[in-house]
């Protein structure tokens, strides 16, 4: 009985992690789909127009980043960025994958 208490306990702690995982995953690839390597570079991926991403996750949490996603200028009124059609699951993906980066 401790055994599967153990097992479930572990399995508990770890899906957090695994979900946490997939939804950055998702965010890759969302990045990719939604033309957002037109203009901001994520490693070696993108163009430089925007600033870099690479780190960006050091800098700003998820929820901010997917606040920034859905309305840039309710962020910054001075953002060049223009606002995007991202369903809520991308934003989610996108703020999580960025919040990744660091």
């Amino acid at each position: 009985m401790t055994r599967i208490l153990a097992a479930l306990l572990l399995v508990a702690v770890a899906a957090p992690a695994w979900a946490q995982e997939a939804l950055v995953e998702e965010g890759r690839q969302a990045f990719t789909k939604n033309g957002c390597h037109g203009c901001r570079t994520l490693g070696r991926m993108g163009t430089p127009i925007g600033p870099d991403l690479s780190h960006v996750g050091a800098k700003y949490s998820p929820a901010y980043l997917e606040r920034w996603l859905r309305d840039p200028a309710s962020v910054r009124p001075s953002a060049h960025m223009p606002t995007l059609e991202l369903t809520d699951a991308d934003v989610r993906a996108l703020g999580a994958y960025f919040g990744a980066q660091r």
